[in-house]
């Protein structure tokens, strides 16, 4: 018999997530979450989702395309946003877990 997804509607976020390499962010919990960049209709996503990746394994430098278009840290704000290290804020669309998976998209606020 197949395995029916859970998927459970989060309201507590990481108080920041920190970069830890080209694609790896670390939260206040040490947990690691990987990255994918989307634009859609023009609107900036970033799709989050929690993987636990063994500390040797992330390299603990940024690439230069990581830098310039990713944000060093997101510190969570009220209001269920996110304010980055470049001073944009980004409005959190959805956390859930799923199947004991956290995933959460962020997207780019028009006016930052």
């Amino acid at each position: 018999m197949p395995r029916l997804s859970s998927t459970l509607h989060l309201t507590s976020h990481p108080i920041y997530l920190d970069i830890r390499g080209p694609s790896v962010y670390e939260d206040d919990k040490h947990r690691t979450w990987l990255h994918l960049v989307m634009e859609t209709g023009g609107v900036l996503q970033v799709l989050l989702h929690q993987e636990d990746i063994p500390g040797g394994y992330i390299p603990l430098t940024t690439g230069p395309l990581t830098s310039s278009t990713m944000p060093l840290m997101w510190t969570i704000q009220p209001g269920n946003q996110y304010l980055d290290s470049m001073g944009r804020f980004w409005r959190i669309v959805r956390h859930v877990k799923e199947n004991g998976l956290e995933k959460m998209t962020l997207e780019l606020k028009e006016d930052s």
